[in-house]
Parts: C-alpha cells; sequence; structure tokens
C-alpha cells in the first residue's frame, strides 16, 4: 500500500475505560481501521490529562487513576478517513475527535544506501 504525500491524520481522544461492545473503545477502533484496511493506527497511553470535565486523570501514585487518557491516531487518505469517521461516530460516546492535514515523508521500508 502507498500513501500519497498529503495525507490526513486522525486523532481521537478518550478515556482508557470507555467501551464498545465488551472491548476497550480503542482497541475496537484500531481492529475497525484495520479491517477496512487503513494505513496505520497508533493507541498512545497518556500519564496526566483532562478533558470536558475538567476532572484531572493520572498516573501519579497517591491519586492513581483507572481512566487514563488514550489517544488514538490514524492516518490515511482524506477518502478513507472521511468513510471511516461514521463508522467512529457510532463508536464512542464522548471524547475529542481532530483531523488535521499531514505530509507524509516515508511509509514502509527504506533502502538503505552505501
Amino acid at each position: 500500500m502507498q500513501l500519497p504525500k498529503d495525507a490526513m491524520l486522525l486523532r481521537i481522544f478518550i478515556g482508557e475505560q470507555e467501551k464498545f461492545g465488551h472491548k476497550p473503545v480503542y482497541e475496537a477502533i484500531v481492529l475497525k481501521a484495520r479491517e477496512m484496511h487503513m494505513a496505520g493506527a497508533t493507541v498512545l497511553r497518556g500519564p496526566l490529562g483532562y478533558g470536558h470535565s475538567s476532572h484531572i486523570h493520572t498516573a501519579k501514585i497517591l491519586r492513581l487513576s483507572e481512566d487514563l487518557p488514550m489517544v488514538i491516531e490514524i492516518v490515511d487518505t482524506k477518502e478513507k478517513i472521511d468513510i471511516f469517521l461514521p463508522v467512529l461516530d457510532g463508536m464512542i460516546g464522548s471524547g475529542l475527535v481532530t483531523l488535521e492535514k499531514v505530509q507524509v515523508l516515508q511509509y514502509g521500508p527504506t533502502t538503505i544506501r552505501g
């Protein structure tokens, strides 16, 4: 699969405890993205954050949160992201979803020159 130089980055901010069916929503989103042959997805777990409620979620020992912030990033063409958005809408209850234009500099293995 090739990605054009001009692509889109879909970024989804949710809580770790959010579910879709019996799975964590971040796992369900990545599996759905893979099923739809999206170029790639990554889940990042944040040690500290807050959202619309302004409630702090932290990984600090004294204030151990069981609902740490999660960020899912998906990069693909605008067309594929546009197809994925309605699917995503049915998967997340609350959270923040952003979209931005990105330039893909490399996707896949590199050729070592020497």
